[in-house]
């Protein structure tokens, strides 16, 4: 077991030395580990939905696009569980918080597994799509609370890498399961690696104590604080441009570089690839300035979109492009995180878990504008474009929050 050292505020240094951990954890590198596992696992099944999505269709009996509403049901689930899930646990010890919140996401997919009926199966993805963005506000709380505050930003981003990892590793592993096995194997994949995790952040991450503080009204005061908007809508809006060229990337491979199937997967292994080398690049950035890496992401991840609208016709010279896309949206996702850490004041809690709720608004944003400018005829490269506008207008966002630190004199702390 792991020994701690408790306060009732655990993200507040109580030494004299402003840099030094909150909580000690005996083995911090395992501790991270367990609470990246949960992240590898959250995103395993987030995304192997996409990849079974012909052979969950035919399972539940309804047509692909029918089908591909369970990828929204888990979405909604997310969106609606981050506030609610951490409105009512901010008071909780936080790794017990976390057990159950696993425990949860397990169960949810193992009724996803055992659904029979296209409707089960809905309600299923929803209930397992509620402890995504709690799980992820909590652990990087806890991951923060164990370093030393001049590097946190890197602590973060290791919880992270787990989601990363997940699209580089356990997707792929997740839909050869499920092909091979059914695509039921692959939900009880995500359920087996959902214990792994509780499991080991019982072994590991420390006991920390839930802000005994916290109450209904003080975490609904981050809804109180401009900054927390404008943080949200930053990573709804400009976060959208790169799902904008995701969800599209495998018939601008085929028909618009002209490659074969086959090299689906290779851009799909790009993408992934890019999260990973992003998300630790993002830790780095973070500890350096949250804000400015905001910036530079948001800029460079507009870029990354004309680029790729200009490469996409000449074959493979996109490739490198895809990885820059993911590169930069990871450099995003990461200090948008702390960002929302920082700006909610004492609604700690609930600002940390509305990061992953906005995420997938964009997703739903993305791929929504990028379907409506292929139907109206402006072409398979049209969605870079929507990625292009949809990241100007995330930095823009930004700029507006630093003018309100600027007008309120306030320091820009993250």
């Amino acid at each position: 077991m792991t020994t701690t050292t408790e306060t009732a505020l655990p993200d507040r240094p109580t030494s004299g030395d402003p840099d030094v951990p909150t909580v000690t954890a005996r083995h911090f590198g395992l501790a991270v580990l367990a609470l990246a596992m949960g992240g590898f696992a959250i995103g395993t099944t987030e995304f192997v939905t996409m990849g079974l999505l012909p052979q969950i269709a035919s399972g539940v009996d309804v047509s692909i696009p029918t089908g591909g509403h369970v990828i929204s049901a888990y979405a909604v689930g997310v969106v609606v569980g981050a506030p609610v899930l951490a409105f009512l646990g901010a008071r909780l010890p936080r790794r017990a918080l976390l057990v159950a919140l696993m425990a949860a996401f397990a169960v949810g997919n193992g009724v996803s597994a055992l659904s029979s009926s296209y409707e089960q199966l809905m309600v299923a993805r929803f209930a397992a799509g509620l402890p995504h963005g709690a799980y992820f506000g909590v652990a990087s709380l806890v991951a923060a609370s164990m370093a030393r505050p001049s590097r946190k930003g890197r602590a973060v981003s290791l919880v992270m890498l787990g989601l990363s990892v997940a699209n580089v590793l356990g997707v792929p592993a997740a839909t050869v399961l499920g092909q091979e096995l059914g695509w039921r194997a692959a939900f009880w994949a995500a359920a087996g690696l959902a214990v792994l995790t509780l499991a080991l952040v019982v072994w590991f991450v420390p006991s920390v104590p839930g802000d005994a503080a916290a109450s209904g009204r003080r975490e609904l005061s981050a809804f109180k604080v401009p900054q927390v908007w404008l943080t949200l809508l930053a990573g709804a809006v400009g976060f959208g441009g790169m799902f904008a060229v995701y969800t599209y990337i495998a018939p601008v491979v085929t028909d618009v570089a002209g490659l074969g199937e086959r090299s689906v997967p290779v851009y799909l292994f790009s993408f992934g690839l890019g999260m990973v080398v992003g998300t630790w690049l993002a830790g780095i950035m973070a500890d350096w300035s949250i804000f400015r890496s905001l910036i530079i992401g948001g800029v460079g991840m507009a870029a990354t979109m004309l680029a790729f609208w200009l490469a996409a016709p000449y074959g493979w010279a996109a490739l490198p492009v895809v990885f820059l896309i993911t590169t930069l949206g990871s450099v995003l996702v990461v200090n948008l995180q702390l960002r929302l850490m920082d700006v909610a004041g004492e609604a700690q809690t609930l600002g940390a878990a509305m990061n992953h709720a906005s995420l997938n608004i964009a997703n739903a944003l993305g791929a929504w504008l990028g379907g409506l400018v292929i139907a109206a005829g402006w072409g398979l490269r049209a969605p870079a474009l929507v990625g292009l506008v949809l990241s100007i207008a995330g930095v823009a966002i930004l700029l507006v929050s630093a003018r309100l630190h600027v007008r309120d004199r306030e320091p820009i702390r993250a």
